[in-house]
């Protein structure tokens, strides 16, 4: 607090030497740090040496100008949330996630869907409200929405891990056009998950939340079963077809 502290960890592709030493503190200088000190180094392999330094840092932020757009959703338990859905919904949500297009990473959308969940928060496969279909991964958004369809689903979870090239965006991208192609956009619930996600930019792509680092089953269930709420009672679609 006030100081400026911080410590800074990295690797430079030079010899473990005295130069090496002096090319970190130089590159703190340059990222805005004073008063660099390197408390350790080590050789990682010829040619590579690793870090652990520490610097002042002479920037600041404002913290009472930030807003950062979330999910804007009171996180109800399981039970309570199963007995939000009883009450306000009248019958179990169908909802079915996937890890779609060619991203093989099933750990972000096991721990949402599987009954057993992931560190002490159940999956939607142990609500008693909530009929779950996890379909694993590397799943074409084609066969994603033909399922929706033969299941006439509520709602749908995308999980992404893999980014790179943002191959991420370009596949969530192409799910609402097929959706809105299909008439379906409007009908469905839309929600995305993973490491690169943020609220913010699933709104920007066309979903309807989205769920970042730190987010557990709870916060989807609670989120599906007052957005449902909104749809079936608060949008004059009292009639939901089922």
């Amino acid at each position: 607090m006030n100081d400026g502290r911080a410590q800074l960890s990295f690797t430079l592709p030079v010899p473990c030497n005295d130069e090496a030493i002096e090319a970190a503190k130089q590159l703190m200088r340059k990222m805005g740090f004073e008063n660099p000190q390197v408390v350790f180094y080590k050789e990682l392999t010829q040619g590579f040496t690793f870090f652990n330094c520490y610097g002042e840092s002479t920037h600041t932020v404002d913290y009472t100008a930030i807003h950062v757009p979330k999910v804007q959703t009171e996180v109800m338990a399981m039970k309570e949330t199963d007995a939000f859905i009883r009450t306000h919904i009248g019958r179990p949500l169908v909802v079915i996630g996937a890890s779609t297009g060619t991203d093989a990473h099933t750990v972000g959308i096991d721990a949402i869907m599987n009954m057993k969940g992931y560190a002490g928060h159940y999956g939607l496969e142990r609500y008693d409200m909530f009929e779950a279909y996890n379909l694993g991964s590397q799943v074409s958004n084609e066969d994603f929405i033909a399922k929706a369809i033969e299941l006439n689903a509520d709602a749908l979870l995308v999980s992404q891990t893999v980014t790179q090239k943002d191959v991420h965006i370009k596949n969530m991208v192409q799910l609402v056009e097929l959706l809105e192609a299909e008439n379906l956009r409007h009908k469905i619930i839309l929600v995305c998950g993973g490491p690169r996600i943020t609220h913010e930019l699933a709104k920007e792509l066309g979903y309807d939340a989205g769920f970042g680092m730190n987010s557990y089953a709870d916060n989807v269930a609670s989120y599906l079963a007052k957005e449902m709420d909104r749809k079936v009672n608060g949008g004059g679609l009292k009639n939901f077809p089922k």
